[in-house]
């Protein structure tokens, strides 16, 4: 069947409608890899009962934005989706998808201009996870799209230089790494210079550190840039959130070889961040990142949720009297003691409900949040909005469960003051925002 593209949605799919039938308008078509306005030979590779997925067998009408992928594995691998098109049009596509879910979840039209942030829209990420499989053949890469089946890679255009030779490093030990077949992941994490690496390996039950010792000397003599192996037990991701690292407890780090952790610079500020712990992937973007959320802004306390490792508590001391951080991960949380150590910071250990209903009664100058993708949920929100804060600055990577809890917090008074879209993320449906709030 042909198929119109009416527009992008978020996820990556453009929007079609089949021909109507006996029951009125005809189901939506979601169609991954094309771009508005395009006309496609479709097939159906899904059908349910409000909506049908298809795949685009041939573009009959290209649009005049569309551009030869740079990848060799896109519309393949699951982790682009927008190679197809050039930059400034992926940008144009998210700015869109984010006001419309805005307008649509929110009912918020912005009082103030969407600034749009971007950089180098190549080699950006610091950080990438790559699935193995050791039998019956040997192969290292990323899920295929919209499937767990394992398509091999050997190069990543959007992964930073180092991360990329580590991943033909990781090729040439095939010999090695096949002598270990409980190894399931691969994680890789470059320092802000991508001079340094760290490595975890995520295996299933795993065996003594004597067993995984010729590996990690392995490693260290193939990549002379890393610094240290961190092995876990194998555990699933958490909310499906690939940027973020799989759930581990504290007894999920099973050895180290060599540094537990790197040193990161983000403008004038150093960090330590561990295997385990969660950090920013875009090494372009970071500092400016930083600088939207916390600039023009200082006080008596501020309130940053979903600290991490303290990526906006250590501005934020600058210019604040004291800064109270809450995170709930262990590995995160070490890492925030040790970046907040000698500094007027308060590392509180805690997930963010619980401790905003034990902090009910104080006041902050400012509260930053920065969940992960599944947002703080209405429940959260609302106990959030009734904080004595004038301003919240929301940092999201949903556009979805944002605009759900912008519902609540405008509900309650909040009204934004400054909205921003940080393209952490080029090649891909997934976006970053700053909302910066006040009543």
């Amino acid at each position: 069947m042909q198929l119109k593209i009416e527009k992008l949605i978020y996820g990556g799919d453009g929007l079609a409608r089949l021909a109507p039938d006996e029951t009125g308008r005809g189901k939506a078509a979601f169609v991954p890899f094309v771009l508005a306005g395009e006309q496609v030979e479709a097939e159906v590779t899904e059908e349910r009962p409000g909506f049908v997925r298809a795949r685009a067998s041939e573009v009959i009408q290209a649009s005049l934005q569309r551009i030869e992928p740079r990848c060799p594995y896109f519309a393949r691998c699951g982790g682009c989706h927008y190679q197809h098109t050039n930059y400034a049009h992926q940008l144009e596509i998210k700015r869109e998808i984010l006001l419309e879910t805005l307008r649509r979840t929110a009912k918020v039209e912005l009082p103030c201009e969407l600034n749009v942030v971007s950089a180098e829209p190549w080699h950006f990420r610091n950080r990438t996870r790559l699935k193995v499989r050791t039998s019956p053949d040997f192969a290292i890469g990323y899920f295929r799209h919209v499937s767990h089946e394992l398509l091999p890679v050997r190069e990543c255009p959007i992964s930073s230089p180092l991360l990329n030779r580590a991943i033909a490093a990781l090729w040439a030990l095939e010999a090695e790494l096949v002598r270990y077949p409980e190894l399931r992941e691969v994680q890789l994490f470059a320092n802000h210079a991508d001079a340094e690496l760290m490595m975890e390996l995520y295996v299933e039950r795993a065996r003594e550190k004597g067993h995984y010792k010729p590996l990690a000397d392995a490693l260290a003599q193939a990549i002379p840039e890393l610094i240290g192996v961190t092995i876990f037990e194998y555990a699933p991701i958490r909310d499906g959130d690939e940027d973020r690292p799989p759930v581990a407890s504290r007894s999920g780090v099973v050895h180290t070889f060599g540094a537990k952790g790197m040193e990161y610079e983000v403008g004038a500020h150093r960090y330590r961040v561990s295997a385990g712990s969660f950090f920013q992937t875009n090494r372009y973007l970071s500092e400016k990142l930083v600088s939207l959320v916390t600039a023009n802004y200082a006080g008596k306390n501020a309130l940053d949720l979903f600290a991490g490792t303290g990526l906006f508590s250590l501005p934020l001391a600058n210019k604040f009297a004291r800064v109270t951080s809450v995170e709930a991960s262990p590995f995160s949380g070490a890492d925030l003691r040790a970046n907040a150590e000698g500094r007027t910071i308060k590392a509180v250990e805690r997930d963010t409900a619980s401790f905003i209903d034990s902090t009910a009664t104080q006041a902050y100058g400012l509260v930053v949040v920065d969940p992960p993708r599944a947002g703080l949920g209405e429940r959260t929100t609302r106990k959030l909005a009734r904080l004595k804060t004038p301003r919240i600055v929301y940092v999201s990577c949903d556009p979805s469960t944002l605009a759900r809890d912008l519902r609540v917090l405008t509900e309650s008074e909040f009204r934004v003051q400054q909205a921003n879209l940080v393209d952490l993320f080029p090649q891909t449906f997934h976006m970053e925002s700053v909302f910066h709030l006040a009543r």
